[in-house]
């Protein structure tokens, strides 16, 4: 079902009205249609809120100790290591094991990686190195986990349903990251870090709760055995397809050049410290608009044009927020840039969970994760390296224009990437699916 308001006395523009709000809003279907979602999403919704403190926490602890922006860069680093590694493993293990089984170990491995930077936390004298460590540990757990996730939704909830299926996922995102960063930065800044890990480790209830919940979902008969050939062929078919290859490398062009969010702490210097949770949220808050208004997205079927287009207003709106001089003016164009960018996460998500066949799909998750993680990780130690070098407002700029130059560049050698129709893909899955299922 739709989200829409009905007015009781409909005057000549109300059915145009209702329409237009059923076009629009977001679209509640996939809660109704499967328990198993909607438990997994009411978990991650709440734990999510506290990871997103930990998330603006370790890097505001890393500045902290070492005043270098430098070594913040350096933490996406440390997460960038292990989610390479443990991604292949992650997907391979999706395809082949019980995926309910993978999502409660991996979940009980980030609880454990964040009651470490509690206890390093607590320490007199805390370590840099434990934050790193405890970062990397979170990271190789997410990569097992991602493929597991992705393949069991798209087990449980149907093909033409994907694109609600990102709109409600990317509304979780912003529910917890518009309030958390903001009131991580106060706990932080005005009391301590501790605080915001001991409620992070709190929530983590909840996820532990639904994946403990959940049903099993078992691996088709023919499953491949986890291998490095299973994981060629994986390899293989996504680059063989370039409407995948053009999800991949899009979006890192877009986030490697354009993502700032290794500058927040030197930005909460020039603005304010109270301010260093307000950057993330306000990527957030245009997330959760551009979620909330996306029931037309159901209705467009040229998925990686509208990738394309939403990857090059994302670079345009971070152009604007380095030119900002002012708080409100940046956080309106970070507002901006979050919502261009859940749009191109919205169509992304949908061609991958369309046309993806499900033998495939949690290697085929891996390597989706680490497109869409590469682009930040490796992006944000750019961008303090530039800034410690040119300074802060140069180095956002200049990412947000390299960002076009790039997103329009790869565009221009993806012809099948820009004309891809998702009616066609749905199609080809079908088809790749039935041909699997003779074989078995």
């Amino acid at each position: 079902m739709e989200v829409s308001i009905a007015y009781q006395n409909e005057d000549e523009n109300g059915y145009g009205n209702l329409f237009l709000q059923r076009l629009m809003l977001i679209d509640l279907s996939p809660l109704k249609a499967s328990r198993d979602y909607r438990l997994l999403f009411t978990g991650q919704l709440v734990s999510f809120f506290g990871t997103m403190m930990t998330f603006i926490v370790v890097p505001w602890q890393m500045y902290q100790l070492t005043h270098s922006s430098a070594m913040v860069g350096s933490i996406y680093l440390a997460e960038f290591v292990p989610m390479v590694i443990l991604a292949f493993v992650g997907g391979a293990m999706a395809d082949f094991l019980d995926k309910r089984r993978l999502l409660r170990l991996t979940e009980i491995g980030q609880t454990t990686a964040t009651v470490v930077l509690l206890v390093n936390s607590l320490l007199p004298d805390p370590q840099v190195w434990i934050l790193f460590l405890a970062v990397a540990v979170h990271a190789g757990f997410a990569a097992v986990q991602r493929p597991a996730f992705e393949s069991f939704i798209q087990k449980v909830i149907p093909a033409e349903m994907m694109s609600a299926v990102m709109a409600l996922n990317s509304i979780r995102y912003s529910v917890g990251a518009i309030v958390s960063p903001a009131v991580a930065g106060i706990i932080a800044t005005q009391f301590s870090a501790s605080i915001a890990y001991a409620f992070d480790l709190v929530t983590f209830t909840a996820s532990l709760w639904a994946v403990f919940l959940i049903r099993a979902v078992p691996p088709p008969e023919n499953a491949e055995k986890p291998s490095f050939q299973s994981i060629k062929r994986a390899w293989k078919y996504a680059f063989g397809r370039q409407e995948l290859v053009g999800t991949y490398f899009i979006d890192i062009a877009a986030m490697f050049f354009a993502m700032p969010q290794a500058l927040y702490p030197a930005l909460a210097v020039v603005y304010g410290p109270q301010y260093v949770g307000f950057f993330p949220a306000s990527i957030a808050a245009g997330a959760l608009v551009a979620g909330l208004t996306s029931g037309w997205t159901k209705k467009i079927n040229r998925h990686g044009l509208m990738v394309t287009i939403a990857a090059v207003l994302w670079g345009v709106a971070i152009i604007f927020f380095g030119l900002a001089d002012s708080i409100v003016p940046a956080l309106l164009f970070l507002g901006a840039a979050g919502f261009f960018d859940m749009i191109s996460g919205i169509f992304r998500g949908s061609i991958w969970n369309q046309t993806i066949p499900n033998y495939l799909r949690g290697r085929l998750a891996s390597i989706e994760m680490m497109s869409y993680l590469t682009g930040p990780m490796l992006g944000s130690a750019k961008m303090g390296i530039v800034a410690e070098s040119f300074g802060v407002k140069t180095a956002i700029v200049s990412g947000g224009v390299m960002c076009i130059a790039a997103v329009l560049g790869s565009a221009m050698f993806l012809p099948k990437f820009i004309g891809y129709d998702g009616r066609e893909g749905r199609r080809q899955r079908e088809a790749e699916e039935a041909e699997r299922a003779e074989m078995a």
